[in-house]
């Protein structure tokens, strides 16, 4: 029998999520502002940094999702009454090696920007954009990892008010830095990069100086922690990766097309991330609470956790969607005032208000199968639902029948589909042989 009512578990997930929710409103809406000021500075510079961020969210993602299972894996741990503060100096230096690496992936890929085949006007700024968003990999990548860290304590409210006060900042050095002010000239698409760059590492010094201030640590070596992150990052990281090349992969080949479509992708992305990011928050709840139950042996905990979360993701998408259906020209307003994006997004909000649901369940599920380390169904589920439908649906769609981007989001729509349906076989499948196992 459960141990408590729906309410309690209902509680004890907001109590995560509501101030991660509030911190992932707050990291969009830092891209919210990129993406509102860049619309306003220019077409070429909305459309130049759009297709970098596409390019760079492709390498940068692999190794933000390599870091993602730090909080899970270390909840499980907590779980089985075991000590993680000792793990602190190994988190920070695992996510310095994955920020060099990625810095360097990024450099590597700036000389083939030209042979892509993107309208030479944005080569330039395209370039500019990459080469200075690759060293602000140490930071972003230090801020993600100590997020990662205290959330395993469930210490939460910190670091995203940190990143809402971000909110703000960056919003200030945008605009010097893109507009130019006082003796700092106009900078166009690259001044976006800068004050990028400064917010990034100006959130993981804030956490890292945090850290410092409420807990002592011991300096610790076991290669059979960067083991068990990667045997569990792994294909959590691959399976972000694969999705985010999906998305991207659409604006950047709507960018070949006419950059004003990876402009519109762009904000389409903008659009359904700040909704995506109360799900995602849940997600991230739902991995740690259903890590914790896994590592105790709790399996009623467990499903009490899973399904909990996973209903209010889903409610929420559903209103989320509504909202998008009802007001679509309202919406897209607040974010350009080119005729040219507005034209093609309007008609894209009808499938993507459908795909809202299905995402929200989606991410749900993946915190499920993150808490229980059953990592590898989320990889094979995004590689068979992106790249053996998604993609192809919407290339024969998009480009073969003309439907341009409403044809790929069609595609994403069915995905989405797909991809919830093999991880609920999955996880049911798993629940049902644990249950069996501590009956027995």
């Amino acid at each position: 029998m459960p141990k408590h009512g729906i309410s309690y578990y209902i509680r004890e997930l907001l109590k995560i999520a509501a101030p991660i929710i509030l911190g992932n409103i707050g990291f969009i809406l830092i891209g919210v502002g990129d993406v509102i000021i860049a619309g306003r500075h220019s077409t070429d510079t909305f459309a130049a940094v759009s297709i970098a961020t596409a390019i760079l969210n492709c390498i940068f993602t692999f190794g933000i999702g390599l870091i993602s299972s730090i909080s899970p894996y270390l909840s499980n741990l907590r779980g089985a009454g075991k000590t993680v503060k000792k793990y602190f100096y190994p988190s920070i230096r695992f996510s310095m090696i994955l920020a060099l690496i990625t810095s360097v992936l990024i450099l590597a890929a700036i000389p083939f920007i030209p042979k892509l085949g993107f309208e030479p006007k944005l080569l330039k700024p395209i370039q500019e954009y990459m080469l200075i968003s690759a060293f602000s990999t140490f930071g972003a990548y230090l801020h993600a990892c100590l997020k990662e860290f205290l959330q395993t304590f469930e210490i939460v409210m910190f670091p995203n008010i940190v990143t809402l006060f971000c909110v703000f900042l960056n919003v200030v050095l945008n605009i010097i830095f893109v507009n130019g002010w006082g003796i700092i000239p106009e900078l166009g698409a690259a001044g976006l990069a800068i004050a990028s760059l400064l917010v990034r590492y100006f959130m993981g010094f804030v956490l890292l100086a945090y850290c410092f201030m409420n807990m002592r640590f011991n300096n610790y070596h076991e290669k059979g922690y960067y083991h068990n992150l990667l045997k569990i990052g792994m294909p959590i990281s691959l399976a972000v990766f694969i999705e985010f090349v999906a998305f991207n992969c659409i604006a950047i080949l709507m960018g070949r097309v006419s950059g004003v479509y990876a402009a519109a992708q762009n904000l389409v992305c903008s659009l359904t991330t700040i909704s995506f990011m109360v799900p995602f928050a849940i997600s991230n709840a739902i991995a740690i609470k259903v890590g914790f139950a896994n590592g105790a042996g709790d399996v009623e905990e467990l499903k009490k956790y899973a399904l909990t979360g996973t209903s209010l993701s889903v409610c929420f998408m559903m209103c989320s969607a509504i909202i998008f259906l009802s007001f679509p020209r309202l919406i897209v307003g607040v974010f350009t005032v080119d005729g040219a994006i507005y034209n093609i997004v309007v008609p894209v909000m009808l499938v993507v208000g459908i795909f809202q649901v299905f995402d929200g369940l989606q991410i749900s599920l993946s915190g499920i199968c993150k808490g229980v380390k059953q990592t590898d169904i989320v990889l094979l589920a995004n590689f068979i639902a992106y790249w053996c439908v998604s993609v192809p649906v919407g290339c024969i769609l998009g480009l073969v029948y003309n439907l341009k981007l409403i044809g790929f989001w069609i595609g994403l729509c069915l995905s989405a589909i797909l991809l919830c349906s093999i991880m609920i076989y999955k996880l049911k499948k798993y629940y049902d042989n644990t249950y069996k196992t501590i009956k027995a």
